[in-house]
């Protein structure tokens, strides 16, 4: 049984013991711990930290909940030439992530029947739900291995998107490595799912800035108080999945050709250096590079939607691209002067100020850090301070979940969820099919912001809240 004991404001520690080779850091604030410290993602780091070439701490995010091998919320380092790579570790949805656009639309003078109207032309383009495929198939076919390996800026190549966008994504929207050679005929055939947003936790919000926190750096976000906006939050779908599921079977086996003592199915790895860890990376890149791309053709239909529902053209909007970023990812990254393998699941990049990885426009600032919370609740944009290089330029990437989604479908009503939403418009199935999205089954978004913006890992900027959101049934 582990032993976690108060390190510091709004962090606990479990010191390296037995098998385990780092210690394990776990940030959340008192409410959080004494309410929703769950033991069994604890036990899930406590196994992160066994791995051989780990680098120490693991981290345990204030949005943390179990997952399968490393919890959500989770961050492993790793030598990059001694250590492991895990498919698990960096989870099923590869680069699951949230861009937020700004428009040029004052929150105020939009009415009801014209967020429905909005919402309902952007659900007309963009497909929700699992198993859901674009309307966009033939061009699909035609482009995708050129998609996957060249990621967004091939896409605006074909004039999906505007020229700029490109500047404003995490990695400039592409990963390099990319390879199809590395990628299953079945994963291949789960790939006509760009412009689309799947189940689960994923979404397109519309919804307005409604409190600015630090005036000077909103403004170099283009964001101000009262706007309206929209994030957009979707991944690799199918085709990232399937690529998780094939290589955590490739990784399990493999790792007894190697004589790795790996605690659980989940955290199945591979050496980096391994034929195996590179195809896996070169897969990975293509479901990452898939996953910007899902979110860069949905912008586009978003703004398409703007001109069918509100007339004129999509530039007077405004609709720029603040930022888009990525979860669910292994990157090689500098942190101070040392290179790493960053494993983040369930959790963010975040780049401080003076990083050199940051977009042009966000260098002296820090990039956005998009932090949504549930379809009832604010979301977030904060950036990052320098102190995150102690916990590898990593943040939280949502709320957290408190109630599974079994328990979730349970526990709470439909009378229950909608009372919860208030005025908030749901587009998409009835509100049956979205209990185990309820703002009931997540933390509250502002004790998990707090637990970092207190001890100075992060700087809120402004928060968001919405108005109507679109979903889709099911979970992937």
């Amino acid at each position: 049984m582990f032993n976690l004991q108060p390190a510091g404001q709004n962090c606990y520690k479990v010191e390296k013991q037995g098998r385990m080779k780092a210690d394990v850091l776990v940030y959340l604030n008192k409410t959080l711990f004494e309410n929703y410290c769950d033991d069994k993602s604890i036990e899930q780091l406590i196994d992160a930290a066994s791995l051989p070439g780990v680098i120490s701490p693991v981290i345990g995010m204030p949005d943390i909940h179990t997952g399968f091998g490393l919890p959500i919320g989770g961050v492993m380092a790793m030598d990059p030439v001694n250590g492991l790579i895990s498919a698990g570790a960096v989870g099923m949805d590869i680069n699951c992530g949230v861009r937020l656009l700004q428009t040029n639309i004052a929150a105020k003078e939009v009415n009801k029947d014209t967020l429905k109207k909005l919402i309902r032309a952007i659900g007309n383009r963009v497909p929700s739900g699992v198993g859901e495929k674009s309307k966009h198939a033939a061009l699909i076919k035609s482009h995708f291995h050129r998609l996957v390996h060249k990621g967004v800026p091939y896409l605006v190549e074909l004039g999906f998107g505007r020229s700029e966008d490109v500047d404003v994504i995490e990695s400039r929207g592409w990963m390099d490595g990319a390879d199809m050679a590395a990628v299953s005929k079945k994963a291949e055939e789960r790939g006509l799912q760009l412009s689309t947003i799947g189940g689960g936790n994923h979404f397109v919000e519309i919804g307005y800035v409604n409190k600015v926190f630090d005036q000077a750096l909103a403004s170099a976000m283009n964001i101000q108080i009262g706007q309206l906006t929209v994030l957009i939050h979707t991944g690799s779908r199918g085709f990232g999945h399937q690529i998780c599921t094939d290589y955590s079977a490739v990784m399990k086996k493999a790792a007894k050709k190697y004589d790795l003592d790996i605690p659980s199915d989940g955290l199945a790895s591979v050496p980096v250096s391994s034929g195996e860890g590179k195809e896996y990376f070169a897969a990975m890149a293509c479901a990452i590079n898939f996953a910007f791309c899902n979110r860069q053709w949905i912008t586009d239909d978003v703004r398409k939607a703007f001109i069918s529902a509100m007339g004129g053209s999509e530039r007077e909007y405004g609709l720029d691209l603040v930022y888009d970023l990525a979860h669910n990812t292994a990157r090689f990254d500098t942190v101070g002067d040392r290179k790493m393998l960053i494993h983040r699941k369930g959790a963010t990049r975040a780049l401080p100020p003076g990083h050199a990885d940051n977009p042009k426009r966000y260098l002296t600032t820090g990039h956005p850090v998009l932090i949504p919370g549930s379809m009832g609740s604010l979301s977030y944009i904060v950036t990052a301070c320098p102190g995150v290089e102690t916990i590898f330029n990593s943040v939280n990437h949502g709320a957290g979940r408190v109630l599974s989604r079994r328990a979730a479908k349970r526990n709470i009503t439909v009378d229950d969820f909608r009372k919860e939403l208030g005025e908030v418009i749901v587009s998409g199935a009835n509100y049956h099919s979205y209990l185990d999205e309820a703002p009931q089954a997540y933390k509250d978004i502002d004790m998990v912001i707090d637990t970092f913006t207190e001890i100075d890992m992060i700087k809120k900027v402004a928060s968001l809240k919405p108005l109507a959101v679109l979903k889709g049934a099911g979970n992937d």
